[in-house]
């Protein structure tokens, strides 16, 4: 089970995808959001789909959107890769580091990323992204941070290094909070059908090229152990989203050129489905 969201920016109508065909959630929700997750919404979808009850639809020919609606949150893990960490310069941090995007970042899997004006070192960043089901506040276990977790979702947290790293003080969210830059998608898959979401494919190219290629079991800190940690000093919200962080193989390594209009990115969690995204000029 598959859950995707179709349309025009804005009039985004929810659509499940289960044994290759789609059918129209709207008779649920109007929109796959913290509200519906928060009420068992993947239950009552599963009850629809056994019970026959949906009606199929064609989306052959439509935009494929966010898998869900615009985040309350869009939190990110950095240098949570050691490989990545080292490709920077710096070791791996001894706990998660945080930093934010703005939410209206989020894009469809296949829509136009923006290069900013002004830019000189755009780049790519393939990651889990982890889709928060219910409220999670000072968790006490590992296992109650599992058990906030709605599903998984292949992230791209595109960054401008310049804004992020070459501004006084220290300026993350302002290389990571341009337009368009977390294209999210194709799917959202339930956490129950991601049974070890440290056993996952991480993948990435730029026009047809290799870049990134790792695993999730490379994190310095799991998915559960970011989940926790983060409750322990704010509130995670049903529909929030958390990106993981991302694996070597980046631009900011030195080994390859930073992204320019007409470039085309795809990033891959194996499983969670692939993007590709054309980059234009703001």
């Amino acid at each position: 089970m598959k859950l995707m969201q179709v349309g025009a920016p804005g009039r985004e109508r929810p659509v499940v995808l289960e044994d290759g065909r789609h059918y129209d959630l709207s008779p649920l929700t109007h929109a796959i959001d913290g509200a519906f997750l928060e009420r068992g919404g993947l239950h009552r979808v599963r009850e629809a789909l056994d019970d026959g009850v949906l009606y199929e639809i064609d989306v052959v020919g439509m935009r494929i959107g966010s898998p869900i609606a615009r985040p309350g949150a869009v939190l990110c893990i950095g240098q949570n890769y050691a490989a990545h960490a080292a490709e920077t310069g710096d070791p791996p941090p001894a706990e998660p580091i945080l930093f934010h995007k703005s939410p209206n970042t989020v894009v469809g899997p296949y829509d136009e990323v923006l290069i900013p004006r002004g830019s000189e070192r755009t780049d790519w960043e393939v990651e889990l992204g982890v889709v928060i089901g219910k409220r999670a506040r000072y968790l006490e276990t590992l296992g109650d941070a599992r058990d906030c977790i709605a599903g998984y979702v292949t992230s791209d947290d595109v960054s401008e290094r310049a804004f992020q790293l070459g501004r006084p003080g220290g300026q993350w969210s302002k290389g990571k909070s341009c337009e368009t830059f977390n294209p999210l998608g194709p799917w959202l898959v339930p956490a129950d059908e991601v049974p070890d979401p440290q056993v996952l494919e991480l993948r990435s190219w730029v026009n047809g090229r290799p870049r990134q290629d790792s695993k999730t079991s490379d994190m310095v800190f799991t998915v559960d152990e970011i989940i926790w940690h983060l409750s322990q000093f704010l509130v995670l919200e049903p529909g929030d989203l958390v990106n993981t962080g991302t694996p070597e193989g980046v631009a900011l390594s030195g080994r390859f050129g930073y992204l320019r209009p007409g470039d085309v990115v795809e990033t891959e969690v194996v499983g969670l489905g692939r993007q590709r995204n054309v980059c234009g000029q703001a």
